[in-house]
C-alpha cells in the first residue's frame, strides 16, 4: 500500500483520502501525539450537526451510507500491516511521530449514525485481536452523542469498553445560543447532560471541547460561566468521566460559518483549562 500524495504527514492536513482508501486514513493527531488511525463511516460528507469549524468540505446534512463491512475490513487490515511491519512509517511519517496513538472511528460525519455500527465495531474489534492491539492500542470514538439512545448504539459502546476504549464526546457549548451558532443544531443543557450521562455509564467518557473566538471575541462570560457550572453539576452527580480534552483550531475551517471563527490566545487556553481542573475534572488543552 503506498500513498498516492508526496511527503509527510503532518498535524495540518488531516485528508480524509491521504492512503487512497476508501474508509481508513492516517492523521497525525496533535492531541494524541503520534498517527491516529481514522475509520471514516461517512465519505458521503453528511453528518446531523453542522459545525462551524468543521474542516469537511461539501459537507451536507445526513447519515452515514451503508458501508461495505468487507472492504472497510480489507482496508484496516492491510493499512494496520503496513503501518506495523511495513515501511510507511519511515515513508511519510515525521520521526518523532513513529507510533500508533489510537485507531479513531471518526471522519466525516457522526459516525454513530451508521446502522451497521455494532457491527462495524465487532469488524474492528476482530482486526485488533488478530493483531493483538487489544490493550496496547486504544479504540477511540469521537462522537456527539446524537444517536446515544438507539440499542444498537449503546451494545457498540459496551462492546469498545471491553477492548480499553474510550469516548471523546463532543460538547463545544452547553447553551441553546451557543450550539446552534457552533454546531448547527438547537439543544439544552439537560439534554447534553442526560446524553453524556448514558456514554459515560456505558464507556470511558472524555468531554471533547473545541474553543475559538467568534468574530474575534473569545467566549462570554455567560458561555464560560454556563459550562463551567454544567461540569460541577456532572461531578457533584458523580459521573464517571474521564476529564475535558479542550484544543483549538489548527487547520482552515471549510464552511459558509468560517469567517466568524478563529484560534484562541494560548494563554486564554491554559486559564481556561485551570478553571476546569479547579472544578474537579482532569484536563487536557492543545491549543
Amino acid at each position: 500500500m503506498t500513498l498516492p500524495k508526496t511527503g509527510s504527514l503532518s498535524t495540518l492536513d488531516h485528508d480524509r483520502d491521504a492512503a487512497g482508501l476508501t474508509y481508513v486514513y492516517p492523521v497525525i493527531s496533535r492531541r494524541a501525539g503520534g498517527v491516529s488511525v481514522g475509520i471514516n463511516l461517512n465519505p458521503d460528507n453528511a453528518c446531523d450537526w453542522h459545525c462551524a469549524y468543521c474542516q469537511v468540505p461539501r459537507l451536507t446534512r445526513g447519515s452515514a451510507p451503508d458501508i461495505d463491512l468487507a472492504l472497510l475490513e480489507r482496508e484496516l487490515r492491510g493499512f494496520l500491516d503496513d503501518l506495523l511491519r511495513g515501511d510507511f512509517m519511515e515513508r511519510h511519517v515525521p520521526e518523532d511521530c513513529r507510533r500508533i496513538c489510537d485507531l479513531a472511528i471518526s471522519g466525516n460525519g457522526e459516525p454513530t449514525s451508521s446502522r451497521q455500527f455494532d457491527v462495524i465495531v465487532e469488524r474492528v474489534a476482530r482486526v485488533m485481536r488478530d493483531d493483538a492491539l487489544v490493550g496496547s492500542i486504544p479504540l477511540v470514538l469521537i462522537s456527539n452523542g446524537s444517536y446515544i439512545r438507539k440499542p444498537h448504539v449503546r451494545q457498540a459502546l459496551r462492546a469498545i469498553s471491553e477492548l480499553g476504549g474510550e469516548v471523546w464526546f463532543k460538547v463545544d457549548s452547553v447553551t441553546e445560543s451557543g450550539t446552534t451558532r457552533i454546531n448547527g443544531v438547537r439543544l439544552s443543557e439537560p439534554h447534553i447532560r442526560a446524553s453524556l450521562t448514558a456514554c459515560a455509564g456505558l464507556c470511558p467518557t472524555w468531554i471533547q471541547t473545541c474553543a475559538m473566538s467568534w468574530d474575534g471575541l473569545p467566549p462570554d462570560a455567560f458561555e464560560q460561566t454556563a459550562y463551567l457550572d454544567f461540569l460541577e453539576r456532572l461531578v457533584s452527580a458523580r459521573v464517571p468521566l474521564l476529564g475535558v480534552r479542550l484544543y483549538g483550531l489548527a487547520r482552515p475551517a471549510l464552511q459558509t460559518e468560517s469567517s466568524h471563527v478563529s484560534r484562541l490566545p494560548d494563554e486564554w487556553m491554559e486559564d481556561f483549562g485551570r478553571r476546569i481542573e479547579d472544578v474537579g475534572l482532569a484536563v487536557r488543552v492543545t491549543p
